[in-house]
């Protein structure tokens, strides 16, 4: 029985700023029978879908609990910060934290970047999400540090961002539920770490049940190849008989 018709769904979750389309245009293609569903929902939430069953794996954050999630890391992001387009920092191609300490710099709850010491000075207000405090930095109401991909995601004309060098980054990992490794979960890795479909963890496809199999060509026995006619041969070989030349009046010598 295929997946298809039992019925199985790979779910996939991911943390904002991720974008797992390449990957899931490959399961698609490789494994045309299990659709996948996709849910994106904040990155701290990520790990509590996995352990509730209410996901197969997801993209998640760096750190998650190692002690009951799998994880691997896939690259690490710059941290960039976000400003209005007037302002001074929008001058240099990159910034560091000593450049941003007269700033007020905003600090969401659901900051993904794990800090020692906060930069900048206190902003008046700790906004709920990052897309509040985009509003914010809109306002003129203070600065904000985020991985470039969030940046992108908020993105806005009145706004730029510019690359922190010193900033702590974020860790962008495949995390599943470590009791939980179906299958389905070994697939998706496979296509994530780049492994073909022919290698010993990918999927192979069956093959068609319809499909003939081949033919070999017989070899001829002997007493076959010595019953053929000279013409048979001749046919078979695209050969024609050598002719003889021409014999001609003898030639006189001189006279």
């Amino acid at each position: 029985m295929t997946d298809e018709e039992t019925g199985r769904v790979f779910r996939l979750a991911y943390a904002p700023g991720v974008t797992p389309a390449k990957w899931v245009n490959v399961w698609c293609e490789r494994i045309p029978g299990v659709p996948v569903t996709l849910s994106m929902v904040p990155a701290a939430e990520v790990p509590a879908l996995l352990l509730n069953g209410e996901a197969d794996a997801g993209f998640v954050r760096l750190p998650v609990d190692r002690d009951r999630l799998s994880a691997i890391p896939l690259y690490v992001e710059t941290t960039v910060v976000v400003v209005p387009k007037d302002h001074a920092v929008t001058a240099a191609e990159e910034v560091t934290l000593a450049d941003l300490a007269d700033d007020e710099v905003l600090h969401p709850l659901d900051d993904t970047i794990e800090w020692t010491s906060l930069p900048g000075l206190p902003a008046f207000t700790r906004p709920d999400t990052t897309a509040d405090a985009i509003g914010l930095v809109a306002s003129g109401a203070g600065l904000l540090l985020v991985p470039q991909s969030l940046a992108r995601l908020h993105h806005r004309k009145d706004l730029k961002y510019r690359p922190v060098t010193d900033a702590p980054q974020s860790q962008i990992a495949l995390a599943w539920p470590t009791d939980a490794t179906t299958d389905l979960v070994e697939d998706f890795i496979g296509i994530v770490r780049g492994r073909t479909v022919n290698s010993s963890r990918g999927r192979t496809p069956a093959p068609h049940a319809d499909k003939q199999p081949q033919r070999q060509p017989q070899p001829k026995s002997q007493s076959q190849s010595q019953s053929q006619s000279p013409s048979q041969k001749r046919a078979r070989t695209g050969s024609t008989p050598r002719r003889s030349p021409q014999t001609g009046r003898k030639r006189k010598g001189p006279r």
